[in-house]
């Protein structure tokens, strides 16, 4: 079975943008985040900061580094430059993909009409791929907290890619096993450089790589402020994913 591509034409529209400051500073208060925000539109959804990937308490980061990705939504031109140099990083072939970049079209927006979504696999501190996995040859690493895969292991049942809520997993014929994005630790994390090959490629810094348990980081810092809409793609999932969006 083939997992199905995220609708974003369907997701339903409403303005968080239209709730004041201080209003935002409740919801905080009574435990929850504000989330959701798409170019044409808005969607509103409030996520409990007890249970999902927003807390601000350090026992919700177990991880050392939490790594995770920022994604300013609205600066992506669609040049590809970040496809690119996935692909060349990680040897990705041609009819694979660990990161892509998907096109929203609405008719009715002022100037552009077409926005620009980049996807990649989540890094989800709860991912039904390694739940579903029934050889535990995708795995959540217990220090990064990095989905990763053990190729030896994979029996290409593909029941991973049907769990996955981001349809981020393909199928690499040439290692006969199924593949995705694991933040260049393989390539270039494990070898002592800081940051994801997307990220160093954008020229318009869409991506933000970095630690969420880091409070000084930009990704830590934005995920955790009231003043912009930051939101992830799909929460009722409940997968709690560490790829944030946002806007600015």
């Amino acid at each position: 079975m083939i997992p199905k591509k995220l609708d974003f034409e369907n997701l339903k529209i409403e303005s968080p943008d239209s709730l004041p400051k201080m209003e935002r500073r409740k919801f905080l208060k009574m435990g929850f985040a504000v989330t959701g925000l798409l170019a044409g539109g808005k969607i509103l959804s409030l996520l409990s900061i007890a249970d999902e990937s927003f807390a601000s308490s350090k026992e919700q980061y177990p991880y050392k580094p939490h790594y995770s990705m920022l994604i300013y939504q609205n600066r992506c031109i669609d040049c590809e430059l970040c496809m690119e140099a996935c692909v060349k990083t990680n040897n990705v072939p041609s009819y694979g993909y660990r990161t892509t970049i998907l096109k929203r079209k609405v008719p009715k927006a002022v100037e552009q009409q077409v926005e620009f979504i980049p996807i990649l696999c989540n890094q989800c501190n709860r991912p039904p791929c390694v739940t579903g996995c029934p050889t535990k040859a995708t795995y959540k690493d217990k220090q990064n907290g990095i989905v990763m895969m053990n190729y030896k292991k994979c029996i290409g049942c593909k029941t991973c890619m049907t769990a996955c809520p981001y349809n981020a997993r393909y199928y690499n014929e040439e290692i006969h096993s199924v593949d995705k994005c694991d933040f260049c630790f393989a390539s270039r994390l494990s070898k002592g450089i800081a940051t994801t090959a997307c990220a160093e490629a954008c020229p318009a810094k869409v991506r933000i790589f970095g630690d969420l348990a880091d409070s000084g980081s930009e990704v830590y810092r934005m995920v955790h402020q009231v003043e912009k809409t930051v939101w992830v793609i799909r929460p009722e999932s409940g997968a709690a994913p560490n790829i944030f969006y946002t806007r600015g």
